[in-house]
Parts: structure tokens; sequence; C-alpha cells
């Protein structure tokens, strides 16, 4: 199979399971959002970059296991999350916090299966921006996903607020 053949299969895929793929796929499409497979570090299932791109991480999928493995739709709708997001809220606890909830309920949702302790305490926390709350959520990610994953290298809000708070001491 070719790589159009798979994309045209794969948006297909990720669009029907769910409300929030069929947005992920339409966000895609209208952004033209390059979308593939491509080797990545041990730790993490897919990523975004900053030219709008998206891969899955072959390590872990290839073409035909994308099309059959729901965790590789949720990672989909997860990453475009983060393109949503804009890069500042991206890169930072508090967007991964509201990606991560958002990939892991929809997994939940496709499967019906409990998810690994650390991950349904994730689905528990609040998205704000209360430093414990995001500093509780870092650590339940590092359990899940490992050192690798480098969530202790994020700040906790968003860059700019996150400047703004260590001068002040105060989130606005």
């Amino acid at each position: 199979m070719n790589q159009n053949e798979w994309l045209e299969k794969y948006f297909e895929k990720v669009a029907n399971s769910s409300g929030e793929g069929q947005e992920a796929v339409r966000f895609v499409k209208q952004n033209q959002v390059k979308v593939g497979l491509k080797r990545a570090r041990k730790s993490v299932g897919a990523f975004w970059t900053t030219s709008r791109n998206f891969y899955l991480n072959t390590h872990y999928y290839s073409m035909e296991s994308a099309l059959e493995n729901p965790r590789a739709w949720t990672l989909f709708v997860h990453e475009v999350h983060h393109l949503k997001q804009g890069f500042k809220t991206a890169m930072s606890v508090y967007g991964e916090l509201e990606a991560w909830q958002i990939e892991f309920r929809l997994l939940k949702k496709l499967t019906d299966k409990i998810l690994k302790p650390e991950l349904e305490e994730l689905l528990t926390l609040p998205v704000n921006f209360e430093r414990d709350n995001l500093r509780r959520a870092r650590k339940l990610m590092t359990k899940f996903a490992g050192f690798w994953y480098m969530a202790w290298i994020l700040p906790l809000y968003p860059i700019d607020k996150e400047i703004k708070f260590l001068f002040t001491r105060k989130m606005s």
C-alpha cells in the first residue's frame, strides 16, 4: 500500500472512531498538516513538529497496525490537539495534561478497558493552573511514559505565563 492509500484509510479509521477523531481529521486536512510514520525515541508513541507535521513512531506502528490499533487513532487526536493549542501551550505540563486527558478518555471509550492506575488518576485531575495539580500530572506522566518522555523539562504553565509567574508569583 502506498502512502496516499494508507493516509486515506488512516483518516477514515480515525474519523469513524469518534467525534474527536472527525474533528482532528478535519483540522489536519484544512491546515494541510503532513501525516506519516517516522522513527523516534521509545518514550513517545507519536509526535508533532513546529512545521505542522504529525508522525506515528515506527518503533510501535506500521501502516498496517496503525489502521487496526485504537491507540494509533487516539495519539492522532492527542497530537492534533497540540497543533490546535499552539506551541506555547503544547510545550507545557498544562497543555500535556489537557491532551493526555483527551487521548486517554477517548481510548477508554473505544476499548472499554480500565487503564493503568497512573492514567486513571491523571483522568481525575482538573485541567487548571494550580501548580501542585500540574506537578502531580507531571509525576503521573513520567511514571507512565518514563524519564525520557521528558515531562520534567516542560514548564508547568505555557512559557509566557510561567515567566510572568516567576516574576510575580501570581497566575493571572
